[in-house]
């Protein structure tokens, strides 16, 4: 038997992910330990840099970025089939496809109490999707403000099995 890396051994399952939320992570390239914080790093950057007309910018913090370091920028398909409640949805991790949308996800924090920051997409229905100071995901999409977790596994596990989102906006 082939000894595991420094590292440990990535091809093993782990009980972080549902097995299906898992080997569609693994699909789009992600694995256990990966961090690009080069990457994020640079989203960061950008994100400060951009101001809207308005004068609104972009927060930026830990959970942000660590979510970008670890999944950035994979686009992950969602389960084939059926979701368990709804359509299961992709995700791109990419704060970019979220840069002109500094008041939009400001309002969404001060409607929350929080900060929020950009996080990327759901490819097919064009949502934005944030992420707060404490690591709770959110959804924006043209229908209203969607809650997708407490953490960010929970929120890909919601997109990725077609689990319903909460709606905040009536």
């Amino acid at each position: 038997m082939p000894a595991a890396g420094p590292l440990g051994d990535h091809s093993r399952p782990t009980t972080r992910f549902p097995a299906t939320v898992e080997a569609a992570l693994r699909a789009a390239g992600w694995q256990p330990g990966r961090r690009d914080i080069k990457q994020a790093e640079i989203w960061a950057d950008q994100l400060r840099a951009h101001v809207c007309p308005g004068g609104h910018r972009h927060a930026i913090f830990a959970a942000a970025v660590e979510a970008w370091a670890e999944f950035g920028p994979l686009s992950v398909a969602p389960v084939s089939g059926t979701g368990y409640e709804v359509a299961p949805c992709g995700i791109v991790i990419d704060p970019i496809r979220g840069v002109h949308l500094a008041r939009t996800f400001a309002d969404l924090g001060r409607a929350l109490a929080t900060e929020v920051c950009p996080l990327g997409e759901e490819p097919g229905s064009a949502a934005k999707l944030a992420i707060d100071a404490k690591g709770r995901v959110y959804a924006i999409d043209h229908t209203g403000d969607w809650y997708l977790g407490e953490s960010f596994d929970q929120a890909l596990t919601t997109l990725i099995t077609g689990a319903r989102p909460v709606r905040l906006t009536p």
